[in-house]
């Protein structure tokens, strides 16, 4: 017994000496100590909903514009990704009576942005009654107070079936000074009405910060939508896009280094910008060009990678002809494509799986490395579209590792796969011819 007690005496008087002469806990200016890591920013929403006294209308489907819209909200909340934080706005809901300058403040957050108990929301929605007036300047204004600032881009979708009648502040300009403030704000623009002062504000609306305008005629759509800018929500950069002024030519265009970038683009535009590709590494870039205003059909987006003295080295294109909300292109290059030699006449793909479809020549860039990247488009529209301000345009740009081309069809190895396939079938309708004549054999003696 007395032998185990001095065997623990003995191994705590050694535990103790190495506490002391061991390495000190880390203190908390001790510049060695790992960092933890810095939490990614959930994504944020928040709807705007129109209550004034015209959403009492029942034109869609023989319901309420109102009635479609709350069962819209509720739809959505129930499907609200877990990641997306939500909130929503209403304006007009609470003051009923005819004094102007009352009812143009009227406007209320009825949940806050974060992630919404889904009972509570869906009852302060049904509570909804139309109302008053149509503050939507002021409304917008407060909607982006309501989300803040941060890294990622915030998304507010804005319901109405009329356009602003408190005006100041205009919408439209609320939207311009919100896009001005240099946080990543899209404002997205649903329309209950096809009346056309309403479209046009709304689309000025959503112009201004690069959102969309969508006229909504059904309860399924009106649902089908939110639903997809919420999820877009989620679908955006981690960083703000940095402004950035594209040139007529690419010697006085701006030098992008890897990141996001935003500019924006007339019709029937050419925009220039240099990006730096040193030797074994693999240039690659994407654009995606918001359609916000209605176009002529039969459009299309062109991203190409030139030199400098203006020889193409690889393109990327996307085309439509209808209605939709963005067209998007990439392409991936290096020098190693062209092992660094001058102009050749061959052919390569032009991007993988992730991008659109691409045709590509390739050339060399010039001996400083720097390639011109040119985004063009094919965009018209009626007279009385507004051409200005230019269509709102993404560039993603990345310089990586080069990596081997893939090998292209070889026609060699196809006609080995010829013959083996032509073989094989041969086999195999010998064999049931075979077995056919035996089975004819059979009955015939039975």
């Amino acid at each position: 017994m007395i032998t185990r007690r001095r065997s623990a005496a003995a191994l705590l008087s050694v535990l103790a000496a190495l506490t002391m002469f061991g390495a000190s806990p880390a203190s908390a200016d001790d510049t060695t100590a790992p960092s933890a890591p810095t939490a990614k920013e959930p994504p944020k929403v928040e709807l705007v909903l129109d209550v004034s006294g015209s959403m009492r209308a029942a034109d869609i489907g023989g319901r309420s514009r109102i009635s479609v819209a709350q069962q819209s909200f509720n739809e959505v909340v129930d499907s609200l990704p877990a990641e997306t934080e939500l909130g929503i706005r209403v304006l007009g809901a609470s003051y009923p009576g005819n004094n102007k300058t009352l009812g143009c403040k009227d406007t209320q957050q009825l949940v806050p942005v974060g992630h919404p108990d889904r009972t509570e929301a869906k009852t302060a929605i049904a509570t909804l009654r139309p109302t008053g007036f149509t503050p939507v300047g002021l409304a917008l204004r407060e909607a982006a107070k309501d989300l803040g600032s941060g890294t990622t881009t915030r998304r507010i979708v804005l319901i109405t079936d009329g356009e602003d009648t408190c005006a100041p502040p205009d919408p439209c300009e609320v939207a311009r000074e919100l896009a001005a403030q240099g946080t990543h704000l899209v404002v997205d623009t649903l329309g209950l009405t096809l009346d056309d002062k309403v479209r046009r504000q709304l689309t000025c609306i959503a112009a201004a910060t690069g959102g969309t305008y969508t006229a909504v005629q059904s309860g399924e759509e009106l649902t089908g939508r939110i639903k997809q800018l919420v999820k877009r929500s989620g679908d955006t950069y981690d960083q703000t896009p940095q402004q950035v002024a594209g040139t007529a030519e690419c010697a006085t265009a701006p030098i992008l280094t890897p990141g996001v970038y935003t500019d924006r683009e007339q019709f029937e535009e050419h925009r220039y910008y240099r990006v730096p590709v040193a030797p074994g590494q693999e240039l690659r870039a994407s654009v995606s060009v918001s359609l916000d205003r209605p176009l002529a059909r039969d459009y299309g987006v062109l991203l190409r990678a030139v030199a400098p003295d203006g020889r193409e080295l690889v393109r990327g294109t996307d085309a439509g002809s209808g209605r939709t909300d963005v067209l998007s292109t990439g392409l991936r290059w290096s020098p190693e494509q062209t092992g660094d030699t001058a102009t050749t006449d061959s052919a390569t793909p032009a991007t993988d799986s992730a991008t659109a479809a691409a045709d590509a020549t390739t050339a060399s860039a010039d001996s400083s490395g720097t390639v011109c990247l040119v985004v063009s488009n094919s965009f018209s529209a009626p007279p009385t579209v507004r051409r200005a301000p230019g269509m709102p345009v993404e560039l993603t740009v990345d310089t990586v590792a080069a990596s081997p081309s893939p090998h292209g069809p070889d026609l060699g190895r196809g006609w080995v796969l010829l013959g083996v396939l032509g073989l094989a079938g041969l086999l195999t309708g010998l064999i049931v011819g075979w077995l056919a004549r035996w089975r004819v054999a059979v009955w015939r003696e039975n």
